[in-house]
């Protein structure tokens, strides 16, 4: 509004001019509230990740779920048709049977492994851990292909270095990557010599954390050393065991490096694994659908490990939040 002095010119209204502002307050102020809030911040914060996961994640996933739903030439949609095809086909019920036995038992060797040497480091004085930790901890350092490289060498035929000590002894040369059970062997060897390290620091850091005054109470009452690793160290890790399983498990069935170098698939396709025999069918033989469908398998039964891992994690957290 504006109003006119006497000499007919127009003045601005006041009370408007002051009324304007107030009217965008309210507004400015809900802004300001929603900006301080810790979970706004901290949402702000993750955005990027956020973004950046689902371009280099969720994307790739979404499109892996496509392509294994079209024809070889990527021009019709067949639907389900990819997996039926593969679940007729005997050579991928040896890379069901050959994924599951190589990922479960090098998990299970590795925890075993890894919380055996964690408990000896535990009980070591930590001035002397420092050096064994770090020459523990090169089989996981060294590049993974590098390393598979060294262990191809000693398992090769012809320059074997276990069969040149096996000769010093009189005993049969071995054909290590030429029979199916002893190439499924050696790949779970590499495999547990490569990931033990990361479950002994991962439990080493786990037994770090149980306060001392239960061992020193479970002493009092008179309690073994086997009854003081079951019934309070067992107790307090079983999260940390739980997660690192887990995750070990994931990475395992998605290994590529080892099985590719030591034995590619063989013999006679007898040690494939879901990523080696992915890449053998959707690159090397340049069926894409066919190679993705491969690759999702792994998803159903990852989702069930995941599940069952998980809820006893969330079972046990909700009985130390009651206790």
């Amino acid at each position: 509004m504006r109003a006119s002095c006497a000499s007919g010119r127009a003045v601005p209204d006041i009370a408007a001019s002051y009324l304007e502002p107030t009217r965008a307050r309210p507004r400015a102020g809900r802004l300001a509230r929603v900006m301080r809030k810790r979970s706004t911040v901290g949402f702000l914060m993750c955005l990027p990740l956020i973004l950046l996961i689902a371009l280099l994640v969720v994307y790739p996933a979404l499109y892996a779920i496509w392509l294994a739903m079209l024809n070889k030439r990527m021009t019709t949609f067949v639907g389900l048709g990819n997996f039926a095809f593969l679940l007729k086909r005997s050579t991928f019920h040896l890379v069901i049977f050959q994924s599951c036995l190589f990922a479960v038992s090098a998990v299970i060797a590795k925890a075993s492994i890894g919380f055996v040497l964690a408990h000896l480091m535990h009980v070591i004085p930590p001035n002397r851990q420092r050096l064994l930790r770090g020459l523990l901890l090169i089989p996981w350092v060294v590049p993974l292909a590098l390393s598979t490289l060294g262990w191809w060498w000693l398992f090769d035929p012809s320059y074997s270095a276990f069969n040149w000590i096996l000769d010093g002894f009189g005993v049969p040369r071995v054909a290590w990557l030429g029979s199916t059970g002893w190439a499924r062997a050696s790949m779970i060897v590499v495999n547990i010599w490569y990931g033990s390290p990361f479950f002994m620091i991962m439990y080493l850091a786990a037994l770090k954390s149980v306060p001392g005054e239960l061992f020193e109470a479970a002493s009092i009452d008179g309690a073994s050393a086997w009854q003081k690793l079951i019934f309070v160290t067992l107790p307090m890790m079983r999260n940390i065991i739980s997660i690192t399983v887990l995750f070990s498990l994931i990475v395992t069935f998605a290994d590529f490096t080892i099985v590719r170098i030591l034995t590619a698939g063989g013999p006679q396709d007898t040690t494939h694994i879901f990523a080696t025999y992915a890449f053998e069918v959707g690159i090397q033989s340049g069926d894409i659908p066919l190679g993705a469908a491969v690759s999702l398998f792994m998803l159903p039964i990852l989702a069930v490990a995941s599940v069952f891992i998980l809820r006893g994690v969330a079972r046990r957290n909700r009985e130390m939040a009651a206790g």
